[in-house]
């Protein structure tokens, strides 16, 4: 393999040499091997190790891409597959919940419509309770799941609704009616808080698809280059990089007798 400087890594990927000698001493590109000298010298398998990290990070991100290449270079696979293996168990969880959500938002979308107004101001417990035709168990039950977030009165300590309080009463009183589980309208829930509302949530939902879509086509690149270095890495003696041997100690004069 041709020898190759620091530099020249880095100037793939428009990083500084000491980013790459920083990866190196991370563990994430196997040892270098040294000149005489003591200066550092890459090969063509630290160079497709460190296109490996760098395609790993946008798809695991960046604990676990270290993570993925200390166990390749550790000759440790079954421990940096078992990672990748997570990170497509959350995206495939990612996906679902997706799934779930845009389901939820087009069963509220087309039945709140027929829905009569609340009036404004809080409402409590008890008030709430009664238009939704619950018990405030089955309210208190949904705030422990993360679906309601009512404050509280300061002088009374009696939990207190606002507008959107009622909103999300009012969602996932009809999500519930639609079959879905507590956690299943949490998670749309907290969609609709971050977005705004419903129909800030379907512009959202688009865009939650295109980040998982991108994500899933950079776990395919990633996948690729791991697997070209793994082969590479694989291939050298002893799994190890090229390295320079060193110089030999000279041999001390014995004094003058």
């Amino acid at each position: 393999m041709s020898n190759l400087r620091p530099a020249d890594l880095a100037r793939e990927h428009g990083l500084s040499p000491q980013a790459v000698r920083n990866y190196e001493r991370e563990g994430f590109l196997p040892p270098a091997g040294r000149t005489a000298s003591g200066y550092r010298i890459y090969t063509e398998a630290h160079a497709a190790a460190l296109r490996a990290y760098l395609t790993l990070v946008p798809a695991y991100g960046y604990a676990a891409a270290g993570q993925i290449m200390r166990a390749v270079n550790d000759d440790d696979l079954d421990t940096a597959l078992t990672i990748i293996d997570r990170g497509h168990g959350q995206l495939l969880r990612d996906r679902e919940t997706l799934r779930s959500v845009r389901g939820a938002v087009e069963h509220v979308i087309t039945e709140s419509e027929a829905r009569p107004a609340f009036p404004g101001g809080t409402r409590t417990i008890g008030e709430l309770a009664h238009r939704l035709d619950v018990t405030p168990a089955t309210l208190r039950a949904w705030e422990h799941a993360g679906i309601l977030t009512p404050d509280r009165d300061p002088a009374t300590g009696y939990r207190r609704y606002d507008a959107a309080d009622l909103r999300d009463a009012d969602l996932a009183h009809l999500l519930r009616r639609g079959g879905y589980l507590l956690d299943q309208i949490a998670a749309v829930l907290a969609q609709v808080r971050t977005a705004g509302g419903t129909d800030a949530l379907a512009t959202a939902l688009a865009d939650w698809q295109e980040r998982l879509t991108t994500q899933g086509l950079t776990m395919l690149d990633a996948a690729a280059a791991l697997s070209a270095y793994t082969a590479l890495h694989r291939t050298l003696p002893a799994h190890r990089t090229h390295s320079v041997p060193p110089r030999p100690t000279p041999t001390p004069t014995p004094p003058p007798s």
